[in-house]
C-alpha cells in the first residue's frame, strides 16, 4: 500500500512540511533518509532547519543495540551504515535529539506503530525514554488498531500530508 501512496501522493512530503510548526518543539530533531516508498521528510527538514531547529540522523552501528544520532544537514555527504542505510560520515558530531521523526508502515490514533521489523527505532525509543517520538506516513497508512507487543514503544503523534495528530489515550479494558 505504501508503495501504491509514494506513486500517487508525490508531493505528500512537500504537503506534510506545510505543518512543520504544528509539531511539538525539538531543539535537535532527528530526521531520516527515506528509503523505497518512506514518505520523503526532506522538505520536512528543511522546514524545521528554516526555524532554527538542529538537524541530525539515525546511525545504525550494531544490528542489536539501539541507534545513536550524528549532525547533518540536508547538503551533508552521507555514507551507508551497518544497516545499509544512508547516514552521516563518521566524522559528524553524536548528537542527542529530543524529538525523533520516525517513518513506519502504519499506525493507529493511539500512539501504535509498524515498523519495517529491525526493532531499531524500538531499541532506540527505550534509551531515550524523554525524547518526543512523532511518526512520518501517508495518512491512509492510518489503520483502526494495531496489536503491539511489550518491547513496543508507542509514539506521541503522528505527522502526515493532512497535519500533525497527537496520540489519543487508548481507553480502558
Amino acid at each position: 500500500m505504501r508503495r501504491r501512496l509514494a506513486e500517487i501522493e508525490p508531493e505528500a512530503g512537500e504537503r506534510a512540511s506545510l505543518h512543520a510548526d504544528d509539531l511539538p518543539h525539538g531543539d535537535v530533531v532527528a530526521v531520516y533518509r527515506a528509503m523505497g516508498s518512506e514518505l520523503d521528510p526532506e522538505p520536512l527538514a528543511r522546514a524545521l532547519a528554516a526555524s532554527g531547529a538542529v538537524l541530525c540522523l539515525p546511525v545504525v552501528l550494531q544490528r542489536d543495540a539501539p541507534m545513536i544520532f550524528r549532525l547533518w544537514s540536508p547538503d551533508d555527504p552521507l555514507e551507508m551504515d551497518a544497516a545499509g542505510c544512508p547516514a552521516p560520515l563518521p566524522l559528524a558530531e553524536d548528537i542527542d535529539p529530543d524529538l525523533i521523526i520516525t517513518p513506519l508502515l502504519a499506525f493507529d490514533d493511539f500512539g501504535a506503530r509498524l515498523g519495517q521489523g529491525g526493532g531499531y527505532y524500538d531499541r532506540t525509543f527505550a534509551a531515550r525514554p524523554r525524547a518526543t517520538r512523532i511518526g512520518f506516513a501517508f495518512s491512509d497508512q492510518r489503520v483502526d488498531r494495531l496489536t503491539t507487543e511489550p518491547h513496543d514503544i508507542p509514539l506521541h503523534g503522528v505527522l502526515t500530508e493532512v497535519g500533525y495528530t497527537p496520540a489519543r489515550k487508548a481507553d480502558p479494558a
